[in-house]
């Protein structure tokens, strides 16, 4: 339409007329562009307020795991400690309590991620997305950083833990496991961490099946320095996971402090 009209206006020398229907030939082009550039950008905006909307629950998910396994490796040090002192002669523990402690001992905690959406970002290249620096950097962080890795294999293939299960009864692993095991914490619920595995418990077992176990234990040769190694190797996940951290802690509380 607009192209015949302006061949007619060639024709006709009408000069004004051409310059009319140029202008509005371009200005049309630039709102055509400009309304394309502004559905790009809501769409973007769009894009973006629901990755960092997913990232941040992630991120947050990921903060209370993060907890939970300091919590947890408290736990567990503190029971081997308890051990270490009694091998020493430097403490005292019924048989029970030992053989509870030294199986208490010998457990990790292996920590979810919840990386779904750090990984779909990375992916596909859109990473960028998420305006937030603190929540993007922490992210980052936190995915690829091998330490939780590390820690669940040095607690699941450590040799004290192997040493226990080779040592003591089926009935009393049993036995362990259901009155003393672990007592999971639902998902985001600071609450329910504290004590999901240091508290008081007995195991139902007689007394002598229980002094057996606690003399076979304290009779192997290598219980004592296999445990000091598990002992280390925990003090060390504690000492990365609060001190060498501290700046991915303060920022995990940050992120969860602005979602309060």
């Amino acid at each position: 339409m607009i192209l015949r009209r302006v061949i007619d206006h060639v024709r006709k020398q009408e000069w004004t007329a051409i310059w009319i229907d140029l202008v509005i030939v371009v200005v049309g082009v630039f709102i055509g562009i400009q309304v394309s550039n502004w559905n790009a950008e809501r769409e973007e905006d769009r894009r973006a307020a629901i990755f960092t909307e997913r990232l941040r629950a992630d991120v947050l998910r990921e903060a209370w795991g993060y907890e939970y396994l300091v919590v947890y490796s408290r736990e567990t040090n503190r029971s081997q400690r308890r051990v270490l002192d009694v091998m020493a002669g430097e403490a005292s523990l019924t048989d029970e309590q030992f053989l509870i402690n030294a199986y208490r001992a010998t457990q990790y905690k292996y920590n979810d991620r919840f990386r779904a959406t750090y990984d779909e970002l990375i992916s596909t290249g859109t990473i960028g997305l998420i305006k937030d620096q603190e929540l993007r950097e922490t992210a980052g962080i936190i995915f690829t950083s091998p330490l939780f890795d590390t820690i669940s294999k040095e607690g699941g293939e450590s040799e004290y833990r192997r040493l226990f299960r080779e040592t003591v009864s089926a009935e009393i692993q049993e036995a362990l496991l259901s009155r003393c095991g672990d007592r999971y914490a639902p998902v985001l619920d600071y609450a329910a961490i504290p004590s999901s595995l240091d508290y008081p418990c007995t195991l139902g077992i007689s007394p002598d099946k229980v002094a057996r176990a606690a003399a076979a234990l304290k009779a192997m040769p290598r219980f004592v320095s296999a445990l000091q190694l598990r002992f280390a190797d925990n003090q060390t996940a504690l000492t990365d996971l609060e001190v060498n951290n501290k700046a991915v802690v303060k920022n995990l509380q940050s992120i969860r402090d602005r979602n309060k």
